[in-house]
């Protein structure tokens, strides 16, 4: 069964910059957007960015002008590079393929802490 690794999460002080990546383990086909989610402590899991099959983005206004989706050099891939973090951005962020079928994957969450 095809899986969503994700790679890139760790620890980080406040106005430092990490890269999330995401890549499947095999061949997913009927790809509609590919995005990143985060879920804090306590909290709903929310949507952060996605980007469409055409290339169109979209941002929770909180991420907005700090954080950067975009596809990967290989096939299947998504990136989320993520600028001037600030310590409410700590949350583990999932991957996730979002498909024209509406079914969705997602990886196992990668967790991202920033902090002093």
């Amino acid at each position: 069964q095809v899986q969503l690794v994700e790679s890139g999460g760790g620890l980080v002080q406040p106005g430092g910059s990490l890269r999330l990546s995401c890549a499947a383990s095999g061949s997913i086909f009927n790809i509609y957007a590919m995005g990143w989610y985060r879920q804090a402590p306590g909290k709903q899991r929310e949507l952060v960015a996605a980007i469409s099959r055409p290339g169109n983005t979209n941002y929770a206004d909180s991420v907005k002008g700090r954080f950067t989706i975009s596809r990967g050099n290989a096939a299947n891939t998504v990136v989320l590079q993520m600028n001037s973090l600030k310590p409410e951005d700590t949350a583990v962020y999932y991957c996730n393929f979002h498909l024209y079928t509406s079914f969705d994957y997602w990886g196992q969450g990668t967790r991202v802490t920033v902090s002093s």
